[in-house]
């Protein structure tokens, strides 16, 4: 038998020695700055950071299983850290300054960064425009939703240019002249992440700052292939809530659960990402099927009581609620909304 990467049983420790068992906790306060102190040491945030750069590259097996650990165990730890692999494969990708800059950073723990890149999405629509000014670009508009402030260290920042391309850039994680944060959300699920809006008015950045700049149907394109693909911390979840579960009521479940996994997943690794797009996306509204049956059979079965704030399975069922819509593109949105009526 082949014995876990490194980090899943590092993943795995963390969640069962500290994620686990604050979780209930966590959930109505913030994710607190020494959960993340001890992803930071566990060399978590390393996972897809290319070697030299101090990170693991780490497989792709290896990166969803410690996503269904970490958000099984904690949904709000699990998207604060979750938000710092997108800067880290940025910059893997990119071959500007910044690269040399903060990867290695990025790569070891010694920055946490966060993203503001949803938005861009809403093409044509731009809710946050990019121009050139002077030897470097200013930003202005809203960031609807921003996750980890207050606990992040930079933040990877994306607008739209005048030549529709999209821009991304680092800024650090702070107020500053051009960059306001709203009070953070009180929000159904997740709370603790500790998500606000940002106010963009004049955001000054240098072109040294810049990650990455493309055309915004390229980029767009390459954006759609990624969401079509089942999110690793809704099985994560699933499996979470059937532990609360008798055997005789998880067993169905947890055998639909393993079906929609391994096709999810054997599409991931087994076929290019612009293969089989139709099943790649009913494989992901089949995952928020089992998510919301398990977490539901969770609630039934825990019955008045978990009505409690404090409560496992209710917390679960309101973190099931927040990962249908997290991430959610027009495409994917329809196709839940059309297997929902169906």
């Amino acid at each position: 038998m082949t014995a876990p990467h490194p980090l899943v049983t590092r993943a795995r420790r963390l969640a069962d020695d500290l994620l686990a068992p604050h979780a209930e906790q966590v959930d109505q306060r913030e994710v607190p700055a020494s959960h993340l102190a001890e992803i930071r040491r566990s060399g978590l945030l390393g996972l897809n950071a290319p070697t030299e750069y101090g990170g693991a590259a780490a497989p792709g097996a290896v990166v969803r299983e410690t996503a269904e650990i970490l958000a099984g165990a904690c949904c709000s730890t699990w998207f604060v850290q979750t938000q710092h692999h997108t800067p880290v494969l940025t910059l893997a990708g990119s071959e500007g300054p910044v690269r040399d800059r903060l990867l290695g950073r990025l790569a070891t723990g010694e920055l946490l960064s966060g993203v503001a890149y949803a938005h861009v999405r809403a093409y044509p629509r731009v809710p946050v425009r990019v121009t050139r000014e002077r030897t470097g670009w200013r930003f202005d508009g809203t960031v609807p939703w921003y996750t980890g402030w207050g606990l992040n260290d930079v933040l990877l920042l994306a607008g739209v240019t005048d030549a529709d391309e999209v821009l991304f850039a680092f800024a650090e994680a702070r107020e500053q002249p051009g960059l306001r944060a709203s009070a953070p959300m009180r929000l159904a699920a997740l709370t603790a992440a500790r998500t606000v809006s940002l106010e963009l008015d004049g955001l000054w950045l240098p072109e040294e700052a810049v990650a990455l700049r493309a055309p915004h149907d390229r980029w767009s394109a390459a954006d759609r292939l990624r969401t079509l693909n089942a999110n690793p911390a809704v099985f994560g979840l699933t499996e979470a809530a059937l532990t609360l579960l008798d055997e005789d009521t998880a067993t169905p479940l947890r055998a639909r659960l393993a079906e929609v996994r391994r096709g999810s997943y054997a599409l991931i690794d087994g076929a290019a990402p612009h293969e089989h797009l139709a099943e790649r996306l009913a494989l992901r509204t089949r995952a928020y099927g089992v998510m919301q049956a398990a977490t539901t059979a969770a609630v039934v079965a825990g019955g008045g009581r978990t009505m409690l704030l404090t409560n496992k399975a209710q917390r679960l069922a309101r973190e099931a609620l927040f990962l249908m819509v997290q991430g959610q593109t027009a495409e994917s949105r329809t196709a839940h909304l059309d297997a929902l009526t169906a």
